[in-house]
């Protein structure tokens, strides 16, 4: 591979991190406007089908080629596949109603280890002493990022709950991009994962938004749902140009396209360093932007997490030989 291909990658997905890694500073602003999860949510991923559609689009009539189309297999494959992206979205959204963006995105990144898990499972194989290890330090630098060593601490553990729950979404995201229907180009694997990931925010929006205003039972069980953090109303339309545009632009189209271009060249370990990226971003822009107090403790648990990747990912010495010789 030549240098100039492995700097492109690294570049293309250190910028496609960074820009998903301000998402999270965004949905705790539209928040603070009295907008709700359902709203932010479906005007993400509303525009984002209609900017991939675009895009899908202009490729299929430029590409001086056929491009291949999904099977029926396929399609219903990614959209369940993409259930998971919905998923991810509406979890880690509705955490950081309860706990600050910054112990969010460090509930996140707990992916790295779960894909351990996962892995080990499937292979059925039990993970080398590195992995073991690089898990040990994830475990003891989370500690520390959310300061749960703080004994004055009010945690929020129903934002912990959904944290983690969006950590477990998100993992099996990372699973199913990299291993269902790799030879359907990138607009189009997505578009498919996309409306799949639709499905269950259209769901949610209305046992959350639209439904309680007709059914009292479900509205019952929206109140209960969230403990009356948000207050309910009518769809406020608005949301789809004063937040929604940014959010799909960082949230569903940007991030995927750079990923895609960027991990082939950077490869899936240098790859997987460089998008740690996400989590520095989003702590800093939470710190500048929404004025959460990160502490000394806090970035030595971050670091810890950061090193845990790399060391994680840091190719074995006989595949350093292999590509010297």
């Amino acid at each position: 591979m030549e240098k100039k291909n492995i700097l492109k990658g690294v570049l293309f997905v250190g910028i496609g991190a960074s820009i998903y890694g301000m998402l999270a500073t965004f949905v705790k602003l539209a928040y603070n406007e009295g907008y709700t999860t359902s709203e932010v949510t479906t005007s993400q991923f509303l525009l984002g089908l209609v900017g991939l559609l675009i895009l899908n689009f202009v490729h299929t009539i430029t590409s001086k080629k056929k491009l291949p189309s999904p099977s029926f297999k396929e399609v219903r494959t990614l959209m369940l596949a993409g259930t998971s992206l919905g998923c991810t979205s509406l979890f880690y959204y509705i955490s950081v109603q309860y706990i600050n963006v910054s112990i969010a995105i460090v509930l996140l990144m707990q992916s790295v280890w779960f894909s351990v898990v996962i892995e080990s499972f499937l292979t059925k194989k039990l993970p080398n002493a590195r992995k073991i290890i690089s898990v040990c330090i994830v475990l003891i630098g989370t500690v520390l990022a959310t300061n749960l060593v703080n004994e004055n601490l009010e945690i929020g553990w129903k934002g912990i709950f959904w944290g983690l729950m969006a950590a477990a979404s998100y993992t099996l995201t990372m699973f199913t991009s990299n291993t269902l229907a790799t030879h359907l180009p990138v607009f189009r694997k997505s578009i498919i994962m996309l409306f799949g990931g639709s499905i269950v925010v259209f769901i949610f929006l209305f046992f959350a938004q639209i439904g309680p205003s007709y059914f009292d039972g479900l509205k019952s069980f929206y109140l209960n749902f969230t403990e009356n953090t948000q207050h309910i109303h009518s769809f406020n339309y608005s949301i789809l140009w004063k937040y929604g545009l940014i959010l799909s632009l960082f949230g569903t189209i940007i991030p995927p396209i750079l990923f895609n271009i960027g991990f082939p060249n950077a490869g899936l370990g240098l790859g997987s360093i460089v998008s740690s990226l996400e989590l520095p971003v989003s702590v800093t822009m939470a710190f500048v932007l929404l004025g959460e107090k990160v502490i000394f403790i806090q970035w030595v648990g971050i670091a810890m997490i950061l090193f845990a990747i790399v060391l994680m990912n840091l190719p074995k010495k006989e595949n350093q030989l292999a590509e010297l010789s």
